[in-house]
């Protein structure tokens, strides 16, 4: 887990064609995408397309990453974040458990003070179409951001806590980052997707954070 510093990070949304701005508190983020060796060393459960200990757990629903975070919270004698009811997920913001990073605290970790689209060299940072010879890859293996947090774009998209626009896509969650199969545009700071809570795919992982 890698200390954020807090500060204002500033969103925006292509499709509406919206900007607003949000405060941020300084917190903890993984510094890689789970991988599958600790997903299955917290739920027995394996359920990666690709195989390997180093690379990130993908096909993981966002349903499946909230049960992890409170499952490790367990393990690690925290306070679990999330009252999980089926598809219904209450967020306690006092518990001191893992969680989902809210889509600011993503792109403030993210960006870590820069203002352009990418925190450095696409092909220096990230895993994507371009370089990934159309496979996932290993967490760490490509340079880290300022704040020492890696593959925040490129290798996996990482799911977020937000719902995406309730009134148009109802509880479909917000995914950052891009990944390996995806074209370089889409591995940017800004780029928001969404999709459905239960949705699991090969280019698909989560990263944990904590409050304080």
């Amino acid at each position: 887990m890698v200390p954020v510093p807090g500060g204002e990070v500033t969103l925006s949304d292509r499709r509406t064609q919206t900007r607003w701005s949000v405060a941020v508190e300084a917190f903890h983020l993984g510094a890689f995408p789970v991988t599958q060796a600790e997903y299955a060393a917290v739920t027995g459960d394996r359920p990666s397309a690709a195989t390997g200990d180093r690379l990130p757990v993908e096909t993981v629903s966002w349903l499946d990453a909230v049960r992890y975070c409170n499952l490790r919270s367990v393990a690690e004698d925290l306070t679990p974040a999330y009252a999980i009811a089926g598809e219904d997920v209450d967020w306690d913001r006092s518990a001191d458990g893992y969680r989902l990073p809210t889509e600011a605290e993503w792109e403030h970790a993210c960006r870590a003070g820069t203002t352009g689209p990418r925190y450095g060299p696409l092909d220096e940072i990230a895993w994507y179409r371009g370089n990934s010879g159309e496979r996932i890859h290993e967490v760490g293996s490509r340079e880290p951001n300022a704040w020492g947090l890696h593959d925040m774009l490129g290798n996996v998209w990482d799911w977020c806590w937000d719902i995406y626009d309730a009134e148009v896509y109802g509880t479909y969650r917000v995914l950052r980052g891009g990944g390996w199969c995806d074209e370089h545009w889409s591995c940017r700071a800004s780029v928001r997707r969404r999709s459905h809570p239960t949705f699991r795919v090969e280019d698909l992982g989560f990263r944990v954070a904590r409050s304080g």
